[in-house]
């Protein structure tokens, strides 16, 4: 049940940065936003989820940081 809870915030949080890179041009927040909605279907555990998910959920601030905007 906790899973599917987690899922369920990694998924909205996909979607707010979904929707946000896609009206700024950011491809890196539209590609995680992606990743965030998408991951809950392939990992199994509660652990493995919220690791993903909050790696996923840094992933923007720390590409735009040394790569910058791609």
């Amino acid at each position: 049940m906790e899973t599917f809870i987690w899922s369920i915030v990694f998924g909205i949080i996909g979607w707010g940065y979904f929707s946000f890179g896609r009206k700024q041009d950011k491809n890196v927040f539209l590609l995680s936003g992606i990743g965030l909605m998408l991951f809950p279907y392939l990992i199994d555990g509660l652990t493995k989820t919220i690791v993903v998910g909050i790696a996923l959920g840094i992933l923007p601030f720390v590409a735009l940081k040394y790569l910058g905007d791609f």
